[in-house]
């Protein structure tokens, strides 16, 4: 009887001992990747069980045992990205070090709060909606800044981020707020913050030629100086987007809109940015050129020409549309 039951023992013991090595030593898991999301204040056993039921591991009871006989580290919790087979000792020692997965965001300068909402969405950290909502209610973010601003439109600094999906709207807009804080301490960026942010985000949108960038910027304060409406078309654009009304061209009803960022028919600045500068035109907009300008217009080849006269501008404009004309006749 005594040596039935240390047999009984020894077996049950060799049996749980290989069941141990099958589950941390052979390897599991996908050959593409596969994004696995452990929540905040999961216990060991919940994300054992969590590992065990996405395929990831072999044996959620195996991955606890190495747990536990690991002094039970922490575990992180976040989003985790399994692209290759491992065996459990491997996912172990990733989620105990906090391995998680980053999505990277893009934000191109120029890009406003709507393509921005549109890129959160796309690279799966949120919803289109609830990314604008931050962008147009939390402006405790630049109060001190620009206590008239009526969305973080234009304090969004372009630039790539790399966030989780643990990390909420609120925090992603903050990290893009301290990169503006960080761009505009280098660029010298002082005074009236909201005038300067105004003006380079529709230089920003005018052109994505950098040497151009002064010349815009002095056409657009010459224009101020004189008492002329600005009549840039992006913020025609942009009044469209705050409308819900834009359709990807610009309409003749778009132009006769009533809205304080339709610049053809308000006269001086809009209420705020239309976009979000990068250093360039923050720099164009602190430091414009000097020059009698009072127009410009696309050369149709990537530049712009300017003009001081409505004669010269006229002769510009006709150059640009017989280059267009060109161009399509080709």
């Amino acid at each position: 009887m005594v040596k039935f039951f240390f047999r009984t023992v020894f077996t049950l013991l060799l049996v749980a001992g290989v069941l141990l090595v099958y589950g941390l030593l052979l390897p599991a898991g996908p050959t593409q990747e596969k994004l696995v999301q452990l929540k905040p204040g999961s216990s060991a056993r919940h994300i054992a069980a969590e590992l065990a039921h996405a395929g990831i591991i072999r044996s959620e009871y195996a991955f606890l045992a190495w747990h536990y006989l690991h002094g039970r580290k922490p575990l992180k919790a976040g989003e985790y990205a399994f692209d290759h087979r491992a065996n459990a000792r491997e996912v172990y020692d990733r989620i105990a070090r906090g391995d998680i997965y980053f999505h990277t965001l893009v934000v191109p300068e120029g890009y406003n709060i709507f393509d921005i909402a549109m890129a959160v969405e796309e690279a799966e950290l949120g919803k289109r909606d609830e990314f604008l909502k931050v962008a147009r209610t939390d402006t405790a973010l630049v109060r001190d800044l620009d206590p008239q601003a009526p969305s973080l439109e234009g304090y969004l600094f372009p630039d790539t981020y790399h966030f989780t999906r643990t990390q909420s709207l609120h925090d992603m807009a903050a990290a893009m707020v301290r990169r503006f804080r960080q761009a505009a301490k280098e660029a010298g960026l002082s005074g009236n913050f909201h005038a300067v942010v105004t003006m380079a985000s529709i230089i920003e949108k005018e052109t994505g030629v950098p040497e151009e960038r002064p010349e815009v910027a002095s056409v657009f304060y010459n224009r101020l100086e004189k008492h002329m409406v600005l009549a840039t078309d992006p913020s025609v654009i942009y009044a469209a987007l705050l409308n819900g009304s834009y359709s990807g061209v610009i309409h003749q009803s778009d132009l006769h809109f009533n809205s304080p960022y339709n610049t053809y028919r308000s006269a001086g600045m809009p209420p705020g940015p239309i976009s979000n500068p990068g250093k360039a035109s923050l720099q164009a907009a602190m430091h414009p050129a000097q020059s009698d300008y009072l127009y410009f217009v696309s050369d149709n080849q990537g530049h712009h020409r300017f003009a001081r006269t409505d004669a010269e501008h006229a002769v510009n404009v006709q150059a640009y549309r017989k280059a267009v004309a060109q161009a399509v006749n080709r």
